[in-house]
């Protein structure tokens, strides 16, 4: 049976290449992974005072993480860190105190940019952040994805086969990691 990944994309941009890459990877997830995109945009501001009537963006989304076997992030990176949109989101998920969504959950973590070296000064302040959420990272194979009309079409297709090889040994290997820790 194929293990339930909750994926979160750092980006809120419709035309967003880390949601193309998502959606990339949720094609090759096969037989292994089923990939459900949890909503993060609608997720208020955080502010303690709103735990006395909930927002139901916020019982969702933490619902949504709790019910998967893993996490996803497939995120761009701001200012050599990652968005304040996922750190909005992890403000939510890990409270109130003792009841964090986040805690035990396997995630991996990958992302996408037009720029040389990919994402990944953002990812060693995302995999910081989630062992101090309480999850199990998901360290290797680490994956920065330069963007370019080689690798990906418009829509986000993969066009080469290399690429194809590289982003199904992450998956697969994601599996296997979820499989294991989930």
């Amino acid at each position: 049976m194929p293990k339930n990944v909750a994926v979160l994309v750092g980006s809120l941009r419709s035309g967003s290449i880390n949601r193309k890459l998502a959606h990339a990877l949720e094609g090759l997830g096969g037989d292994k992974l089923t990939f459900e995109n949890v909503e993060i945009g609608d997720l208020p501001l955080y502010n303690e005072d709103l735990w006395a009537e909930v927002p139901a963006p916020v019982t969702r989304m933490k619902r949504q993480i709790e019910a998967a076997d893993g996490v996803l992030i497939v995120s761009p990176e701001y200012n050599r860190g990652y968005p304040g949109i996922l750190a909005n989101t992890f403000d939510w998920g890990s409270r109130p105190s003792g009841q964090s969504s986040f805690t035990r959950k396997p995630v991996g973590i990958i992302g996408a940019t037009g720029g040389a070296t990919g994402t990944a000064a953002g990812q060693q302040h995302l995999r910081l952040a989630a062992v101090n959420l309480g999850m199990i990272v998901m360290h290797a194979p680490e994956m920065y994805i330069t963007w370019n009309s080689e690798r990906f079409g418009p829509d986000g297709e993969i066009k080469s086969d290399d690429t194809r090889k590289l982003l199904q040994g992450f998956v697969d290997a994601f599996a296997a990691f979820v499989d294991k820790h989930g």
